[in-house]
């Protein structure tokens, strides 16, 4: 376990944004973790999907508990228990090394296995949650480890129990995927399935590894490096309207892209922040990413949080003005 004073967070995060925990620890065990507990804690993973737009007068938490091993295994699948802080992309890569399918359409996503599990991440028409077999956490009022089946984590788009009903109160320790033996190619996402036939090639043609470089080519096209280009990935949730409010938007914008899911009308918020016109609108060192407006960038490395937070508020109000539609961060803001 490691523990530090005053320490800065910038690696901490994607966005590259400069600020300071009051205490900063990391621990690679339960019993590390235990031990940490009893005090107010902010526990992060690789800072992909936050904002700081300020210190954090507090603690931070971070898990080094890494390790994958195949816990079960059947005839035609295998669930594979992998520890919270292990790279989700590093996970992903070794599962279609080894045989062991679902995660394919989930390559390149950064960010940490056990925030995968809490943000029930998704790319190209995949959610993670779809292949989680169960997620193990400890309690942070009482130290006790539990088991989460799947159904108990409560997975809905991009959410779940970790981030609702019980956020503080459980801390992701490993995560166990049930991953099939059989590839069968997800292609019913329309962009990655006119990828796969621009290369001239049937579904019945498509192996693991070619998926996952069709993905990580699909990804690196329009998302930036946050390598090179601070940015936290999609910094706004695809809103979810009525079937009622759809139909009006379809009325005004019959080329809108428009998906029903079960609670009513998925929108693109990238369309919407599009056609407002704000792709390379800058606020300070912030601006709205040319190639993918749903994402926010520091573009040369000068941002600070308030200006990626004033950029978003601006975002905000210019789609509701245009359109009526509500955009919320899927960021974490703090």
């Amino acid at each position: 376990m490691k523990t530090f004073d005053n320490y800065s967070l910038r690696a901490h995060n994607t966005f590259g944004i400069e600020a300071r925990a009051r205490r900063f620890a990391e621990y690679d065990s339960i019993d590390g973790l235990r031990r940490l507990l009893g005090e107010p804690f902010l526990h992060i993973g690789a800072g992909s999907n936050l904002l700081f737009t300020k210190d954090y007068d507090g603690l931070v938490l971070h898990s080094a508990i890494h390790g994958t091993e195949v816990i079960a295994e059947a005839a035609d699948h295998v669930v594979v228990r992998a520890g919270a802080a292990e790279v989700f992309d590093d996970f992903v890569a070794r599962c279609v090394e080894c045989g062991w399918h679902g995660l394919e359409n989930l390559s390149l996503i950064p960010g940490e296995v056990g925030a995968a599990a809490v943000q029930n991440i998704g790319a190209y028409g995949a959610e993670v949650s779809a292949c989680i077999d169960s997620v193990e956490a400890v309690e942070t009022a009482t130290g006790r480890e539990v088991l989460l089946p799947r159904a108990d984590c409560r997975y809905a788009y991009r959410s779940s129990i970790f981030k609702s009903a019980r956020r503080g109160e459980l801390v992701v320790t490993y995560v166990r995927f049930r991953l099939s033996k059989r590839f069968v190619p997800d292609l019913q996402y329309a962009a990655l399935r006119r990828h796969v036939e621009a290369d001239g090639l049937s579904p019945e043609a498509v192996s693991p590894q070619y998926l996952r470089r069709a993905v990580i080519a699909m990804r690196e096209s329009k998302l930036p490096d946050p390598r090179v280009t601070g940015s936290a990935g999609s910094f706004f949730i695809n809103p979810v309207v009525s079937a009622e409010k759809a139909g009006l938007l379809a009325r005004d914008f019959p080329e809108m892209p428009t998906y029903v899911v079960e609670d009513g009308v998925k929108l693109s918020a990238a369309w919407l922040i599009d056609r407002c016109g704000l792709k390379g609108f800058s606020v300070g060192g912030a601006s709205v990413y040319e190639r993918q407006p749903l994402v926010l960038v520091n573009r040369d490395g000068t941002a600070t949080g308030a200006d990626v937070l004033a950029l978003s508020r601006h975002v905000q109000r210019e789609v509701l003005a245009r359109f009526g539609v509500t955009l919320t961060p899927e960021v974490n803001i703090l």
